[in-house]
């Protein structure tokens, strides 16, 4: 009697502890069924979380710009360019330079120094004219900035002492602030056409004022002379072949069969 209470002791001792671990395990397996529909959960909702994406650098506003090559310098303030298979002349916009073919006045000085530093920065290159306001003149000339290598090259004549700050008819102007500011520095520095006392005026240069320095230029500087090519090979570089006897740059040591054209 004594040993069966015994059992049904140990039985029921032995149903309760494994009632107990049957908890345990249906909780642990609980636990990792909701942490997996977390997860889920928070899978979906990034999911459906739009992407950001970067932000797009800003491009130029390019509207107002034209590229273009330069095939031949007229003289400081003017060139021949190539836009689109066409041929265009391009009126340097806010800057003048001083004369060295004007029919009725003589080569002025620094002229010829205008006319120089223009070939040398852009003949025969690519550029790109930035318009600000009229496109064009009343003689149907392009009017602009000339950018070259990243650089003004309005800005340029201004800063090297070779144009002043002129023409401004439909102000405000784009590049206004800092081409005066070019200028004031060239005339502060007194270089160029600001080493000459009275030559620089409202209207444009007074050349009667500078004695023999206009005759100077112009024994020095023949037309031809205001740009020059040293040989066909420059020439062409430059885009401006053949050349015709009478245009700028044309020479007769280009000229091999002497019949008027150059670097045939």
């Amino acid at each position: 009697m004594l040993m069966k209470k015994w059992l049904i002791s140990l039985l029921f001792v032995m149903t309760i502890l494994a009632g107990c671990g049957t908890a345990t395990i249906e909780e642990e397996q609980t636990d990792p069924t909701a942490a997996d529909s977390t997860t889920e959960e928070t899978m979906s909702q990034e999911s459906k979380t739009p992407s950001e994406k970067p932000e797009q650098a800003e491009t130029p506003d390019d509207e107002h710009f034209a590229t273009a090559t330069v095939s031949r310098v007229v003289d400081g303030d003017t060139v021949h360019i190539e836009l689109d298979g066409q041929g265009e002349t391009v009126r340097l916009l806010l800057v003048d330079t001083p004369e060295t073919k004007h029919p009725n006045l003589p080569v002025q000085p620094f002229g010829p120094e205008a006319s120089e530093f223009a070939v040398e920065k852009l003949a025969g290159k690519e550029i790109q004219i930035e318009f600000d306001g009229p496109e064009r003149d009343k003689y149907d000339r392009l009017l602009g900035y000339i950018w070259v290598d990243g650089e003004n090259f309005n800005q340029l004549l201004l800063e090297e002492g070779l144009a002043r700050y002129a023409y401004v008819y439909d102000p405000p102007y784009i590049h206004q602030d800092e081409m005066k500011q070019a200028e004031q520095r060239a005339r502060e520095a007194e270089i160029g056409i600001w080493s000459i006392d009275g030559y620089v005026t409202d209207d444009g240069f007074h050349h009667e004022g500078v004695e023999d320095a206009p005759q100077e230029n112009q024994e020095a500087h023949t037309p031809d002379e205001d740009v020059y090519y040293a040989n066909c090979t420059e020439a062409r570089e430059a885009g401006v072949t053949p050349l015709h006897e009478g245009d700028p740059g044309y020479g007769s040591h280009m000229d091999g069969d002497g019949d008027g054209v150059a670097c045939e």
